[in-house]
């Protein structure tokens, strides 16, 4: 029994021929809403009888490790600007350019999730990417030198994307990438400043890093350095970084473009409350309108900053933050704000007046009615059937307020420490006895 025709993998062009053969798709919209045209109509697409290819191709998780023939990807992607071949088999430079070399238009490329790891790129197949804007090359362990090559071909890269995989330093490359405004680089070993460094020198013009879940571990440049490593940078994505100093996130500021900060799950921060966490960052981080997604408010602005000196008011003098300074230049020494308990009073002691006989008694404000009857009982030595019972504030002029709903909370009363609580036995009632007033 032979093997299936796909065991060694599969052809860019069988792979497309197949996913959009005419058979897939016997009738095509039109312009118009509801209208609808038959195959053999041009649509701005070869059709050539035989395909009809969006201009965005998703081809992933197929098999392929081949171009095919290249005449026919020529033929069929003119008009193709995205292609997603994500979760191939594709590990030849050799074959990638040929599909990419065919594919004149171009500016998308997404490789993830392709066995690059080792494969060596000859300047001669890098030169088809000069058109491509976006590469995107997440989980393939591409070497650094096959990156240098290809950012040195890719005049008009604009977007790089190098997640997961394994990078724990770099190397400098002797040519600038002058385009590159974003390089997402997540979930790789990048502990140490050095290497980040080297992005600076490598990428001029870039506005944004995300740099999440490299375990960073600090930021060991002067400001000098600072101020020249990225000048248009103005967007920063640091999540769970090994940051344990203030000092690293004062040098946030040494960024002179920088907006916007994503800065969450490191040791710092770990035992401070979520509030304090927020307040702190946005008073360290003037400049910054954005903090983990949320924008910055003049007023939230004030506020942290006032709660940074109060937080601060018990430090030793050499064991205050350089920020501090600056903050009570501003606002001068403030004092710490009164304490105040807005938890809800959950006793009060009253005075229990039945006939004659008064009682100092503690009653539970969470309690209802019903229960108080019942606690009521062994104090009045009546059966909580036949007393009625009334709430006197001692505070306000209105008479006393029977309190006949068994279900209601006391709290709900608003029941104070020296009220009364006024115990009538029905038998009085029926005899006229009038209640106080």
């Amino acid at each position: 029994m032979e093997p299936p025709q796909d065991v060694f993998g599969r052809t860019f062009v069988e792979v497309m021929s197949e996913k959009y053969s005419p058979e897939n798709f016997p009738v095509r919209r039109g312009p118009g809403i509801g209208v609808v045209v038959p195959i053999t109509c041009p649509q701005g697409s070869p059709m050539k009888d035989r395909l009809n290819l969006p201009s965005i191709l998703v081809l992933t998780g197929c098999g392929i490790n081949r171009a095919g023939d290249q005449a026919e990807i020529a033929a069929f992607c003119a008009h193709v600007i995205e292609l997603d071949l994500s979760h191939n088999k594709l590990q030849d430079w050799q074959e990638i350019s040929k599909i990419v070399s065919n594919v004149p238009n171009l500016e998308f490329l997404n490789l993830s999730s392709n066995p690059l790891g080792g494969v060596t790129l000859e300047p001669r197949w890098g030169e088809c990417f000069s058109r491509v804007r976006r590469l995107v090359f997440n989980n393939t362990q591409v070497s650094w030198d096959t990156l240098l090559l290809l950012t040195r071909e890719t005049t008009e890269l604009e977007e790089l994307f190098l997640c997961l995989n394994e990078y724990s330093s770099v190397s400098a490359s002797s040519m600038a990438c002058p385009s590159l405004r974003l390089l997402h680089i997540t979930d790789n070993s990048l502990k140490d400043w050095a290497e980040v460094r080297k992005f600076g020198s490598m990428f001029p013009s870039l506005d944004t890093l995300i740099m999440a879940n490299n375990n960073l571990a600090s930021i060991e440049d002067s400001k000098d350095i600072l101020l020249r490593l990225f000048p248009k940078l103005r967007r920063i994505n640091l999540h769970n970084s090994g940051f344990n100093r203030w000092e690293d996130i004062e040098k946030l500021n040494f960024f002179p473009r920088l907006e916007e900060v994503r800065l969450q799950g490191i040791p710092l921060l770990q035992t401070y409350t979520n509030t304090e966490q927020r307040s702190l960052m946005v008073a360290q981080l003037p400049s910054i309108s954005l903090l983990n997604g949320s924008v910055v408010t003049d007023s939230e602005r004030e506020d942290a900053e006032r709660f940074f000196i109060r937080y601060h008011l018990d430090y030793p003098e050499e064991e205050l933050p350089y920020r501090y300074h600056s903050l009570v230049t501003k606002y001068g020494k403030l004092e710490p704000l009164a304490e105040i308990d807005l938890r809800p009073r959950c006793r009060a002691e009253v005075e229990v007046h039945c006939e004659e006989k008064v009682e100092q008694l503690s009653i539970r404000l969470d309690q209802t009615v019903a229960e108080l009857k019942k606690q009521l009982t062994t104090v009045v030595q009546l059966s909580t059937s036949s007393m009625r019972i009334y709430y006197i504030d001692k505070c306000s002029a209105f008479g006393p307020e029977e309190m006949k709903y068994k279900t209601r909370a006391l709290h709900s009363y608003s029941i104070q420490d020296g009220d009364e609580i006024l115990v009538v036995p029905k038998t009085k009632l029926k005899a006229g006895v009038q209640l106080p007033k």
